[in-house]
């Protein structure tokens, strides 16, 4: 099996990728503009380490090996050698399709490009490749090294062999497939948690009810882990707002539309938990 990976941004979603990749054995290439956001990033990875180890789920040598599994580059041509690459970039359609196009030219011909988009069709960003065939959707959940989920997703023209690549890939780092097999805005996750997150503001936004008794029905009536109000502040606000807006673009199904409320907020800054305020103050 493969096992040089490259992931091209360091943020939360790409630095806990390549966090539990590279305690599976992977060796990491991390790839971002900047010096500093691949410093953030690495220091995200060794806080998260550290958590785990203080708590006995990870001895301090295999965390130790693990970080010595990671390199880091500003350059995009570090993916030359990738089995795997994992984009984890500006979920904006065209930002992805530039990307893809860049490392189309970059990588392997055998090299399997994967998203982790949670919203736009992959088809769309395959596209922009020679080897439409080999790109497949890997939409890891946040935070990466907690949530076992992943969503695999099938292109109109992703091959067995590439959906097989990916699935292995990401069972390698513990994690739980489903396969989506039509490619549709939003996949799976993403257009249940945007459906019930859209009507959740819009109660909280019409006076229905607070944030903190929504998420406690969701709670307490459904069994859920965690209200869709406070999912979207851990999520990030943006982010679902963007999710929404991709899916809402391509289906024109009403109850994608984000919210008035959801919009301010996005203008606002108040993304939730990484700006200290959303629906719930931090």
């Amino acid at each position: 099996m493969a096992r040089e990976l490259a992931v091209i941004g360091a943020g939360l979603m790409g630095s806990g990728i390549a966090q539990v990749a590279a305690q599976a054995g992977w060796r990491v290439t991390v790839v971002d503009t900047t010096e500093e956001a691949l410093r953030r990033g690495i220091e995200g990875v060794q806080a998260s380490w550290a958590r785990f180890v203080e708590k006995g789920k990870l001895a301090e040598g295999e965390a130790a090996a693990a970080l010595e599994r990671i390199t880091t580059s500003t350059e995009l041509d570090a993916v030359a050698d990738a089995d795997i690459v994992v984009e984890a970039v500006f979920e904006q359609v065209e930002v992805k399709r530039e990307l893809f196009r860049t490392l189309d030219g970059l990588v392997k011909d055998t090299t399997v490009l994967a998203s982790n988009t949670s919203a736009i069709p992959i088809t769309k960003l395959a596209a922009a490749t020679r080897h439409p065939e080999r790109v497949v959707g890997t939409h890891f959940f946040s935070p990466v090294p907690l949530m076992s989920l992943c969503e695999l997703v099938r292109g109109l023209r992703t091959s067995d062999e590439t959906l097989a690549t990916a699935r292995e890939f990401a069972e390698s780092t513990g994690k739980t497939c489903i396969v989506v097999e039509r490619d549709v805005a939003g996949f799976v996750t993403t257009r249940l948690i945007s459906a019930l997150v859209v009507e959740a503001v819009k109660l909280y936004e019409a006076g229905v009810a607070s944030a903190e008794d929504i998420d406690l029905a969701c709670k307490l009536g459904f069994g859920h882990a965690m209200g869709p109000l406070a999912t979207a502040d851990l999520t990030g606000v943006d982010i679902l707002s963007h999710a929404t807006e991709n899916i809402y673009a391509e289906s024109r199904d009403e109850k994608f539309a984000p919210p008035e409320l959801m919009r301010r907020m996005v203008d606002a800054g108040d993304f939730g938990r990484k700006t200290g305020r959303g629906f719930y103050r931090y």
